[in-house]
């Protein structure tokens, strides 16, 4: 596999890059978000210790931007945990990315989808849930395909090996 630096020098453009932000645990359905600083990616099943994975929604990312403009457009300061996704990464877009691999440190998750606010959102603050359904506002859910940690701190970046997986 090539690594970033050989990969920009084959397509001869620069490969945009952002960083993750955090990491949150669900210890239960409906439960409260735990932030930690790394975790264990598993491959096929989502992050050790969170609950509420299925085979193809197995972890849940957003944007810290995109919080970031949700909290301003409503005059609140709102904890991302909130949102209830499991990673925050901030300098690459999300929308319209399914199909696409996210690799986050040295773990790839396969982007299946758009992740739907749901009315949890509105409970959190009114309003919340109608910003967050534009342009894949609540961010996406993936497939894990490498075991491996994932760290607070990681390069993430979206490798060039787009659209190749069957995410059905």
């Amino acid at each position: 596999a090539l690594d970033r630096d050989d990969t920009e020098m084959k397509t001869g453009r620069e490969m945009k890059t952002g960083r993750l932000e955090a990491i949150w645990l669900k210890r239960a359905h409906r439960g409260q978000m735990d932030a930690v600083a790394e975790a264990a990616a598993i491959a096929g099943q989502g992050l050790a210790g969170s609950v509420g994975r299925s085979s193809r929604r197995q972890v849940t990312i957003i944007e810290r931007e995109r919080w970031e403009s949700y909290q301003r457009a409503l005059s609140l300061d709102i904890p991302p945990s909130s949102r209830r996704a499991n990673l925050m990464v901030s300098g690459i877009t999300l929308a319209r990315t399914r199909g696409g691999i996210l690799r986050v440190g040295g773990v790839r998750l396969a982007i299946g989808g758009e992740t739907t606010p749901c009315e949890r959102m509105d409970e959190v603050a009114q309003g919340l849930r109608a910003l967050m359904r534009a342009n894949w506002g609540g961010g996406v859910f993936a497939k894990v395909l490498d075991d491996g940690i994932v760290t607070v701190g990681d390069t993430v970046y979206f490798d060039d090996e787009q659209n190749t997986l069957d995410l059905s």
